[in-house]
């Protein structure tokens, strides 16, 4: 059975893949196996294979803790593994890309797992920023290939952007919602842009809110609670900044200064704070202590 032929009724491929254990891919890997899921994450060395285990385990954990699981512990996690092998992806429905926002790095990424993939499985990247369309260039099935873009922490949000390349199939965009809201998350369509809607519209808020305590406007606590308080965001711009990581957000914001234009240039202090190595909660410090 096709992974699209699968999930065109909402269920989630009975297969699935993730490469990268970090952050995001720990958490899409917890999502997909709370779905239901048999879920392999494919890492970089032995090292970092076992501490996306760790992660995703604690995830578990903590969904079971709250409630959230209709599954014993041992049941969720003998449908989980790790691997550093690409073949692991073999006999996968889906796989999500998970890895830095670099576009060499994603090409020869998703190059890799392309070669190991079925015929019929879908290749999805979770980029938060660039371009589905070019990416897909570089890959010999562009019509199997679309972004699925999650947001962090993964767990408790409800929004996923689906990004519609140039060729992706049309099966595909429909198949896609249903995994989507196989999740328990609501789907967010949108064609192939820079930035597609979430990230040029999240980064253009930031990249305000960091010029305004560059210029002594307000404390990132000020700003922050303006936002929260008066336009209910969930955490403020800054303190989604930390959390997202500065060097991520910096990354972004060049890429889409090059591409829409001097709005998106980023600010000194946002510069100068990822030189320092403030990168937010990953580092300790970022605009907030942590």
């Amino acid at each position: 059975m096709s992974a699209t032929s699968n999930s065109a009724t909402g269920h989630l491929p009975q297969r699935c893949g993730v490469l990268g254990g970090g952050r995001m891919g720990a958490g899409i890997a917890h999502a997909l196996l709370m779905g239901g899921s048999t879920v392999v994450v494919v890492e970089r060395d032995e090292a970092s294979a076992q501490a996306a285990f760790e992660r995703v385990a604690e995830s578990v954990d903590r969904s079971i803790a709250r409630g959230l699981a209709s599954e014993a512990r041992g049941e969720i996690l003998q449908r989980f593994s790790v691997s550093t092998d690409y073949q692991q992806f073999a006999t996968a429905q889906l796989v999500i890309e998970a890895v830095p926002e670099i576009w060499e790095l994603k090409v020869s990424s998703l190059q890799a797992v392309e070669r190991v993939l079925d015929a019929e499985a879908v290749l999805a990247s979770n980029t938060s920023s660039l371009s589905v369309s070019g990416l897909a260039k570089e890959l010999a099935r562009p019509a199997k290939f679309l972004g699925l873009h999650f947001f962090n922490p993964v767990p408790a949000s409800t929004l996923i952007e689906v990004v519609i390349g140039q060729e992706t199939g049309k099966d595909l965009v429909e198949a896609s919602r249903g995994w989507v809201q196989a999740l328990g998350k609501t789907p967010v369509v949108v064609n192939d842009a820079p930035g597609f809607a979430s990230s040029r519209l999240g980064v253009a808020i930031a990249l305000e809110a960091m010029r305004m305590v560059e210029e002594g406007v307000a404390s990132a606590e000020d700003i922050d609670n303006a936002m929260v308080l008066g336009y209910k965001h969930p955490t403020g711009p800054l303190k989604t900044t930390d959390i997202v990581g500065l060097d991520v957000r910096l990354g972004i914001a060049e890429y889409l200064h090059e591409t829409l234009g001097e709005r998106f240039a980023p600010p000194q202090i946002l510069k100068d704070m990822v030189a320092q190595g403030k990168l937010g909660r990953k580092s300790g410090q970022g605009f907030y202590s942590w």
